[in-house]
């Protein structure tokens, strides 16, 4: 079976309306190899079933890691990074033929590269990204291109230069050596199979530094000598299109990589400081995406209530929460439940970080004067039924929405306040006048996101009768419920935490809220009316999370102290 017809038979199991099946499809044509993977990402289909209709559907078998007979294997039979890569990994090997285990099984190059770096005919298991993932280090790791020997392989040479143009050969000629490329490739690599959302690379005085973003917290790595600082920096340079001779000034890029079969996009930032140019590198995976508003941890009430808010045709939704709060995925979501044929989608972004089908995107470029408010006239005129603004930044934009709002338009934003009464505050002193939210805010939706406990070493967790007096004095929260903790192991890292889910506070703004806004009333005078009147705030939410066994304590603490 081909890709195109596997992933058609895919979207025949979803349990979806006719309509929301024949958008699958179009999402299906548009994504190709990506599909199947998007598709667990978005919780429609789990890693399990994905593998079974493998099985199903084009006769692969499934690959079972306890019955791989990883001892008739030589070591080196295939290299470590191209197994990483491309997620496969070698189950048996007997009489001429190479059974291999891969996530992507219809990945017709990677079983044909394996066929010919090894001479072997090749036989194909179905396996979840995970548990390949898994195999592969724990039996292959050891031999792993470390470091280290990746290091020996660049030489002693330092990076010093003159200056003009012959420091610009220089480094061109340092960052394109293939061990520099390695170098840059390994951290990029590892950093995508960490599951990071960030690579940063820091300069110090005497060390480099490198650090992933794993699940919101940054865990530092084995990084490379000092001496390699300019050339691997310079590297990145090249693959992001930014100029390489300037290192006094910021620079922002955007580069495309195929890794594992599919193409993912990657956000370059530098900026100057004491010791060189720090970079950090933002990883853009739309696989692993969810933009299914299900699968971001709504209580069934607040999805309910959200879903409502965002059908109505026109009016304004807020979204609130800190910089890495989820807010874009969560806006990502809504646009995914409203997208029909029958609706005109526009957004101005900055920067569009993933890209919607059916959704026409703008990004904007206020070097030259495409600002969200100008954007925001011109997105007006062209006819749209929803606009999506990436952040309302100031009065100008702010004012553009909301008029955008009262003339028949569909408006999603962010804001930056700590929680969903103060958005409205803030747009008040931004200078929006308080006759206009009334008739045009529909409602604000505040979160945060806060680490999961490790599915794999997950555990009852006991706590003393003092810490549980405290956290009731403290936060008047009730210790009790199916409280857990993760132990830490190989799978989280050691942290006992592994992926993240949302924590919700929705503030629908009705009549009694309209009138609090109408006559200026505070932040805290809305929040009191509103949880009156059933709100569930952010921290409440987090409780019960607790309770259900999902996150601890001390996480729904650390993200909620400002709120």
């Amino acid at each position: 079976m081909n890709r195109s017809s596997f992933n058609e038979s895919l979207v025949s199991l979803l349990p979806l309306s006719a309509a929301e099946r024949e958008a699958e499809l179009v999402l299906a044509r548009a994504e190709g190899p990506a599909f199947p993977k998007a598709l667990v990402s978005r919780g429609l289909m789990t890693p399990e079933g994905l593998r079974r209709a493998y099985e199903t559907f084009c006769g692969i078998s499934s690959f079972q890691r306890e019955s791989a007979e990883v001892r008739t294997i030589p070591p080196d039979i295939l290299p470590l990074p191209f197994l990483r890569a491309r997620l496969i990994f070698p189950v048996s090997l007997s009489d001429g033929t190479l059974v291999i285990a891969m996530a992507d099984p219809l990945d017709v190059d990677g079983r044909e590269a394996v066929a010919k770096a090894t001479g072997r005919r090749v036989e194909v298991q179905a396996g979840t990204e995970e548990e390949i993932r898994e195999a592969i280090e724990k039996t292959h790791g050891e031999d792993a291109s470390s470091m280290e020997r990746l290091v020996e392989q660049v030489g002693e040479e330092g990076e010093e230069g003159t200056g003009g143009d012959e420091r610009v050969e220089r480094l061109i000629g340092a960052a394109s050596e293939a061990p520099i490329i390695r170098v840059v490739n390994y951290i990029i690599a590892r950093g995508i199979e960490r599951g990071a959302s960030d690579i940063h690379l820091e300069p110090y005085e005497k060390t480099l530094r490198v650090r992933y973003r794993i699940d919101g917290m940054l865990e530092e790595v084995e990084a490379p000598p000092k001496r390699l600082q300019t050339a691997m920096i310079s590297r990145i340079k090249i693959m992001a299109r930014l100029n390489i001779a300037e290192s006094r000034l910021p620079q922002d890029g955007r580069v495309k990589l195929r890794i594992g079969g599919q193409e993912i996009d990657f956000r370059v930032s530098t900026v100057p400081t004491l010791f060189g140019e720090s970079v950090v590198i933002r990883i853009l995976d739309q696989a692993n995406v969810p933009l299914n508003l299900e699968t971001l941890g709504f209580p069934a009430g607040t999805l309910a209530r959200f879903r409502q808010m965002v059908v109505v045709p026109h009016g304004m939704i807020l979204v609130t929460g800190p910089t890495g709060s989820g807010k874009t995925t969560t806006l990502y979501g809504a646009l995914q439940e409203i997208r029909t044929a029958a609706r005109k989608i526009i957004t101005i972004e900055d920067p569009v970080e993933y890209q919607i089908a059916g959704v026409n995107q703008i990004q904007v470029k206020p070097q030259i004067g495409l600002t969200f408010a100008s954007g925001l006239r011109s997105i007006v005129r062209q006819d749209p039924d929803v606009i999506l603004v990436g952040e309302i930044r100031d009065r100008e934009t702010a004012e553009i929405a909301i008029h955008s709002a009262l003339t028949g338009h569909l408006v999603l934003s962010t804001l930056h306040t700590n929680d969903a009464a103060g958005a409205i505050t803030r747009l008040l002193e931004m200078g929006v006048e308080e006759y206009l939210l009334p008739s045009s805010l529909i409602g604000v939706l505040a979160q945060r996101l806060v680490r999961t406990i490790c599915g794999k070493c997950s555990a009852p967790r006991e706590i003393s009768q003092a810490f549980r007096e405290e956290i009731l004095r403290e936060t008047g929260f009730v210790a009790e419920g199916d409280l857990r903790i993760g132990k830490g192991c190989d799978a989280c890292a050691g942290t006992g935490y592994r992926g993240r889910m949302a924590i919700f506070e929705l503030l629908p703004v009705d009549e009694d809220i309209r009138d609090l806004i109408l006559a200026r009333a505070d932040a805290g005078a809305i929040r009191e009316r509103a949880v009156a009147r059933g709100m569930s705030l952010l921290r409440q939410d987090g409780w019960s999370k607790v309770r259900s066994g999902i996150t601890t304590i001390e996480e729904v603490l650390r993200v909620t102290r400002a709120a």
